[in-house]
């Protein structure tokens, strides 16, 4: 099983920067989108299912805003649509799909950039979601959570972390819940390959950021420790340009 998970900032927008093309090189077997920021019907589903995906999508009601979708080549036995926490659904940030005895969970985290209430919402966010796997991990113990967390774990993972200690994304409090998932049995699972520094997914649009590489590792895709042993390999795609951010990729033996 080969997975993805891709920030697209726009599905729209994507399409038009060659997102179907690259659809087209069979980049992975599921593909999970966050921030698609469209409804289901402005959503090109019709070209997408022409690349030989199936589409599934949960939008925000808000619209052009934040969004999921998973776009699959293997069948699901069922899909989930949000998590059952209004606000989080309201926006559109949690999409479920099960394959066989594997649980993927694909989300779109709060960012907390627009101001003190928003990243209020986010630590209740991450209280709450929290709260949502643990839950899922008691009937569904192999379990892959990806998505835009909108937080760097570790200083390893930001281009300047002295400078950026203040700022969302690299709060103490935010690193702290990444410390406690991984403390509660989920693997990193492109650190679980790959110790080296300097490897982001994702880059602001100012001062040449992405061509210099100074970004920001805030996607991933973890898996419960159950599924470690059947980690193959991982690995961040940053010359895959539709978006401010990158692919991340996953293959897993299922």
């Amino acid at each position: 099983m080969r997975i993805i998970t891709y920030n697209v900032n726009g599905i729209r927008s994507a399409v038009k920067k060659g997102f179907i093309d690259w659809l087209n090189t069979d980049p992975a077997d599921i593909i999970c989108l966050q921030e698609i920021k469209a409804h289901k019907e402005d959503v090109p589903v019709a070209d997408i299912e022409a690349t030989g995906y199936t589409v599934y999508t949960f939008s925000a009601q808000k619209k052009g805003y934040s969004g999921v979708a998973i776009l699959t080549k293997i069948k699901p036995d069922k899909v989930q649509y949000g998590n059952g926490l209004h606000q989080s659904d309201f926006e559109g940030r949690v999409i479920t799909a099960d394959f066989g005895d594997v649980t993927l969970v694909n989300a779109y985290f709060p960012s907390g950039t627009s101001g003190e209430d928003r990243q209020t919402y986010k630590y209740q966010w991450l209280a709450e979601f929290f709260e949502y796997i643990q839950e899922l991990r008691k009937t569904r113990p192999h379990l892959i959570v990806c998505g835009d967390y909108n937080i760097c774990h570790q200083a390893i993972d930001i281009h300047d972390p002295v400078r950026n200690k203040n700022y969302t994304g690299f709060l103490p409090d935010e690193r702290a819940w990444m410390d406690k998932l991984f403390g509660n049995g989920f693997v990193d699972t492109f650190r679980h390959f790959n110790k080296e520094p300097h490897h982001y997914t994702w880059w602001s649009a100012f001062a040449g950021a992405r061509a210099n590489n100074k970004g920001w590792r805030i996607d991933y895709l973890n898996v419960t420790e159950p599924l470690a042993q059947k980690l193959k390999h991982a690995e961040i795609r940053p010359d895959v340009r539709h978006s401010d951010h990158c692919p991340v990729f996953l293959e897993i033996n299922n």
